[in-house]
């Protein structure tokens, strides 16, 4: 008797007729991305064997003939292998540990503001650089960064072409990508603020918290998680350096910095028609990020209690 009565009813769910039939209309937008997504995502990843053949349009994809690992030993032995792998990923590793923390400290910032119409003004002017398209973005620093007449060589007093000097590409590039996409990349934190319960600055307050006290004890907390997402993500794209703003901030002066991968993709298949050796060079690159995402991921995990998978 007691033993019937511990016993729980077994949960029955509804059959997948019923609820497709009830929710029909949500299936039907859902429908939209999935198909969209297959289209340009996972059907073109059929082409992704062209890597592993002599690929010839003449031949088509399974006409050509079959080399295996042949382009990706060509690449490993290419002169500017090793210098296209450190540029990529030092240019990569600088900008996140530049650009990750300042949406963070911004967003903290604004989100003191006690003035929303000024609030509104400062969030207006951070976010513009991010709808300038990186072509204006790379025609503005050429004259910014003019010899003759820049704005930088005007205060500084010099004339110095720093385009043609290696070691100043990399803060040339990541200090224009802070510029551009820091106030853009504070929205999404300063949404999570939004969310911390008011009581919560009510009691530090009381408590005789100071300003300082109340953002490293209530704020930062609540941007960890987020935080943690965003490093992830970031991770995941390590190797996924701005194509367009290297190749048109590129000159023959500072290829010894500004030589990454990214490029040398376009430049293999789109100039040169290298179809099958800039596949596998792609395909290496994702590889890598593929492997960087999960083990970033494996220890954002085991750390903390955040993760995508």
């Amino acid at each position: 008797m007691n033993e019937a009565i511990s016993k729980k009813p077994a949960r029955v769910g509804k059959p997948l007729k019923t609820r497709l039939a009830s929710n029909w209309q949500l299936y039907l937008l859902l429908l939209i991305p999935v198909v969209i997504t297959a289209i340009y995502k996972y059907i073109p990843m059929y082409g992704i064997q062209i890597a592993f053949r002599d690929y010839k349009a003449s031949r088509g994809y399974m006409g050509s003939e079959w080399v295996g690992f042949d382009w990706f030993r060509r690449f490993f032995a290419a002169p500017t292998f090793g210098r296209m792998i450190r540029n990529t990923i030092l240019l990569s590793l600088y900008s996140l540990l530049w650009s990750f923390p300042v949406p963070i400290i911004l967003s903290l910032c604004i989100n003191q503001l006690r003035f929303k119409r000024y609030q509104r003004v400062v969030q207006t002017v951070l976010y513009a650089p991010h709808f300038i398209s990186t072509m204006v973005i790379c025609g503005m620093l050429r004259i910014f960064l003019s010899p003759s007449g820049g704005l930088i060589n005007l205060i500084m007093g010099t004339q110095v072409d720093f385009l043609t000097q290696s070691s100043a590409f990399r803060t040339i590039y990541i200090a224009s990508g802070i510029w551009q996409d820091a106030g853009w990349g504070c929205i999404i934190y300063l949404a999570t603020l939004s969310n911390v319960d008011t009581s919560l600055y009510e009691a530090a307050k009381v408590d005789g918290a100071s300003v300082f006290q109340r953002i490293m004890n209530v704020d930062v907390p609540a941007l960890m998680p987020m935080a943690i997402l965003n490093l992830i993500m970031s991770a995941g794209s390590l190797m996924n350096v701005g194509f367009e703003k290297v190749w048109l901030l590129q000159t023959e002066l500072n290829k010894a910095t500004s030589d990454v991968i990214a490029v040398y993709v376009y430049q293999q298949g789109i100039e040169n028609a290298k179809y099958s050796y800039s596949t596998a060079v792609g395909l290496f690159n994702t590889v890598i990020n593929l492997v960087l995402l999960f083990v970033v991921n494996k220890i954002a995990s085991k750390t903390s209690d955040v993760g995508i998978v």
